[in-house]
């Protein structure tokens, strides 16, 4: 990948029919969002390429899209796995007080009595809350619950204050 930064937004699950539709994993909201981000960087069996122009539609079974080139399922069926990433500067602005758990990513974690409890590896869902997964001496698992554990975002000084106990 370049310099600028990347987010992945998607995945190829499969081809869908016999006609080289294929099936998508999108983790945007709504899913049919990932359609407006292009181009795609496509990241599969350790190569990558640039893909724009792939049109889709919403089903009871999610993504499908087209892809330009892919005219039958082994061709779709190939695809199986390929990553779909975007450029961070394609996606809108976040509203005021919102991110993107991309931006989250790096940030010193520090607890309320100023320890620093490590860095943000990555943040993951869960049934009952999201969780931001802080990388220092050791992992830890903290509940993304902003004003119950996470208090301060500050993307200048790139640090987030936590309730967190230390020996957690």
């Amino acid at each position: 990948m370049n310099e600028e930064r990347r987010i992945l937004l998607g995945r190829v699950l499969g081809a869908f029919g016999v006609r080289g539709e294929i099936k998508l994993q999108s983790f945007t909201n709504p899913p049919m969002a990932l359609l407006k981000y292009q181009p795609w960087r496509l990241l599969h069996a350790g190569a990558e390429s640039e893909l724009s122009g792939a049109s889709g539609r919403e089903t009871a079974k999610g993504v499908v899209a087209r892809f330009p080139g892919i005219e039958d399922r082994d061709a779709a069926e190939a695809l199986r796995g390929a990553e779909v990433w975007v450029s961070r500067s394609r996606l809108p602005a976040p509203k005021p007080g919102e991110h993107y758990w991309v931006d989250l990513e790096g940030l010193a974690v520090v607890n309320r009595e100023g320890v620093v409890l490590g860095t943000i590896s990555h943040l993951f869902e869960t049934a009952a809350n999201d969780v931001i997964v802080v990388a220092g001496e050791r992992e830890r698992l903290i509940p993304y619950l902003p004003g119950q554990f996470v208090f301060d975002i500050d993307f200048e000084a790139r640090k987030m204050v936590v309730d967190w106990d230390a020996d957690f």
